[in-house]
């Protein structure tokens, strides 16, 4: 199998990834912080360990800000839910995912509003078309780092500027950067931020992590056993334990550690630069068919592995479908949960054939790709 997929989750995943999950499951098995037997302490160590690699990852950030989540999508629903309240405005952009924009519209019956910045239809994002939009109620500032759909990267930076010199709160969703490009929190001016580690970081699924500014409090949104102060029946203050009630996924954050270690060895820029060559190959294969539509910015040089496309006249999942069952080569059509950024880019309701690679895929399998769409291409024109 040919698997082009990578914005949806990483495979294949490091061998380490693989060896860590294992060994947790066969030899040490204790749910941490739960007793103070040596299966316990060895996987508190363990779960303590992948928090402190993901506090290093966002510039040496306190790890106590770090609140584990088995998803991006769950951490988001914590900033977003755990922050607003009734009169609150929120902006945020026409490129957004649905783990921004659901939760956002789910608000409105509390009373808490958001717009829409709009971007380009090649999904590009202009600072200054915030300005207009923000109210004396608007509180929060959500942007996506880096589009699921087209993978152009949003000026964070810039954005940033604007929201911390007016007092606006910036939420970031990293679900398409953590791993891919350093992150930096505080020279972002980024005051939370939700990543995935199934994804860039090469970890298992069912993990994932909110960081939140010091200083910035959230309400939790479930309480319950934290191991820690049990003999009160309020939920603890205390950092991060305040947002881990229940058992957490400790294998998968064992996993989660080698995924990360895996990424450091390989490093930021190679894995960005490796990942752009790939899309340049995919371009210039794509490119001499006059019936394939290219969407996203033309120029990748500020985009992720990420690239979306569609032939006249063939609709994107049968695309897809071909590509599974004749050649073997994963690919995802559709909305890809964004269904903002399709309107935005000109491809609602349909969506589009998205193609994403990963630290592993190689010109060869990407040659292979483009020559699979040039026989799909010949058929339907015939």
């Amino acid at each position: 199998m040919i698997y082009l997929d990578n914005a949806a989750t990483s495979f294949p995943k490091p061998r380490g990834v693989i060896d860590a999950v294992i060994r947790y499951l066969s030899e040490i098995g204790g749910n941490p912080g739960r007793a103070a037997h040596a299966s316990a302490r060895e996987a508190s160590k363990l779960v303590d360990r992948t928090r402190r690699l993901l506090a290093s990852l966002l510039g040496n950030v306190d790890p106590s800000r770090i609140i584990f989540a088995p998803s991006t999508t769950v951490a988001l629903n914590l900033a977003i839910k755990g922050l607003l309240r009734s009169g609150d405005h929120v902006l945020a952009t026409s490129m957004e995912h649905n783990s921004v924009l659901r939760p956002l519209n789910g608000l409105a019956r509390l009373g808490v509003t958001h717009s829409l910045i709009p971007c380009s239809s090649s999904g590009e994002l202009d600072p200054a078309d915030i300005l207009p939009l923000i109210q004396p109620q608007t509180r929060l500032i959500a942007l996506i780092h880096a589009s699921n759909v087209t993978g152009n990267l949003i000026p964070v930076d810039e954005v940033g500027k604007i929201a911390r010199e007016r007092g606006i709160l910036l939420l970031v969703d990293a679900a398409q950067t953590m791993g891919k490009i350093a992150i930096d929190p505080e020279k972002l001016f980024v005051d939370l931020l939700a990543g995935p580690g199934h994804k860039g970081l090469l970890g298992p699924m069912g993990t994932g992590f909110l960081y939140v500014k010091s200083g910035l409090e959230l309400e939790p949104l479930w309480e319950g056993g934290t191991g820690t102060q049990s003999e009160s029946l309020r939920q603890p203050e205390t950092w991060p334990e305040r947002f881990e009630s229940g058992t957490c996924n400790a294998p998968g954050l064992a996993g989660l550690a080698e995924g990360i270690a895996e990424v450091l060895q390989l490093g930021f820029e190679a894995i960005a630069n490796h990942e752009r060559r790939l899309v340049e190959v995919l371009l210039e294969g794509l490119s001499q068919f006059p019936q394939i539509i290219i969407y996203g910015p033309k120029d990748r040089r500020s985009c992720t592995g990420t690239l979306s496309f569609n032939i006249q006249e063939l609709d994107c999942a049968e695309v897809a479908h071909i590509l599974d069952t004749a050649y073997t080569i994963a690919v995802r059509s559709g909305l890809h949960c964004a269904p903002a950024a399709h309107r935005t880019i000109g491809t609602f309701p349909h969506g589009a054939v998205r193609v994403s690679v990963g630290p592993y895929n190689t010109e060869e399998e990407i040659h292979s790709f483009v020559k699979a769409i040039a026989e799909i291409v010949e058929f339907h024109s015939s």
